[in-house]
C-alpha cells in the first residue's frame, strides 16, 4: 500500500503552483476586458492631487469643538462654540473678514506643551511644503515641483498676520494650500499657530 503522504505531496505542490500563477490570468483577463489592470495604476507624490473633501461631507472637526484642550466629544456638538467661515472670510491677508477677527487664541503661546504640539503636527502636517524651519524655499516638495511656490512661513509677511488669520487658513486653505480644518481639530490649529511664532521668533522677526 502506497504512502498516503507520498500521494499527498504531489498534489500539495500542484495547488501551490496554481495559486501562485493564478493572479497573471486572472490579470490579463481583467486587461482583454477592461482595458487595465490594478496592477497598472497611476499615482501620486504626496500633496500632488490634493482634493477638498467630498460636499456634504462633515469632517471630524467641523461643529464638535471640544469644550478643552485634550478632550473629545463623542455625539451631539458642544463645547466651544466657533464661528463658521469660507476661504471669501479671509479678506485683506493677515486681517480677515470680522469674523476671522474675532477668533481668540485659546492656548498659552508661551506653554512648553502647546509648542511641542505645534511642532508634531507641524513637522506631520506643514513641514512638506513650508520646510523645517518655515522658509518655503527648503521645502521637502520644493525638488519635486521647483515652479511651485512654498510660501514663507518665517518672514516679515507672515510674522505681521494675525493669530486668527494663521488659524483661518489652517482652517479653510487659501491659494494652493488646502484646508486642514477637516484634519486638524480645533485646539490643534492654535498649537500649530503658537509653533509657526517661534519659527518666526528664531528667523528674527
Amino acid at each position: 500500500m502506497r504512502n498516503p503522504s507520498s500521494i499527498m505531496r504531489p498534489v500539495v505542490c500542484a495547488l501551490a503552483l496554481v495559486t501562485l500563477a493564478g493572479c497573471k490570468p486572472m490579470d490579463d483577463a481583467l486587461v482583454f476586458v477592461f482595458g487595465r489592470s490594478m496592477r497598472d495604476q497611476r499615482s501620486f507624490d504626496p500633496y500632488e492631487n490634493t482634493r477638498p473633501a467630498p460636499v456634504g461631507s462633515v469632517p471630524f472637526a467641523a461643529g464638535n469643538y471640544p469644550a478643552a484642550d485634550g478632550e473629545v466629544n463623542i455625539g451631539q456638538p458642544e463645547g466651544v462654540y466657533i464661528p463658521p467661515f469660507t476661504q471669501v472670510d479671509l479678506g485683506v491677508p493677515g486681517v480677515g473678514a470680522p469674523v476671522i477677527q474675532g477668533l481668540v487664541n485659546p492656548t498659552d503661546p508661551t506653554d512648553p506643551e502647546s509648542l511641542a504640539r505645534g511642532e508634531q503636527l507641524y513637522l506631520r502636517y506643514c513641514v512638506v511644503c513650508h520646510g523645517p524651519t518655515g522658509v518655503g524655499t527648503g521645502a521637502y516638495i520644493a525638488a519635486l515641483h521647483p515652479v511651485l511656490p512654498a510660501y514663507n512661513l518665517s518672514g516679515p509677511i507672515v510674522a505681521a498676520y494675525s493669530d486668527a488669520y494663521i488659524y483661518a487658513m489652517m482652517r479653510v486653505g487659501r491659494g494652493l494650500m488646502p484646508e486642514y480644518g477637516s484634519r486638524l481639530s480645533h485646539f490643534d490649529r492654535w498649537h500649530v499657530v503658537n509653533y509657526v511664532r517661534q519659527l518666526q521668533t528664531q528667523a528674527g522677526n
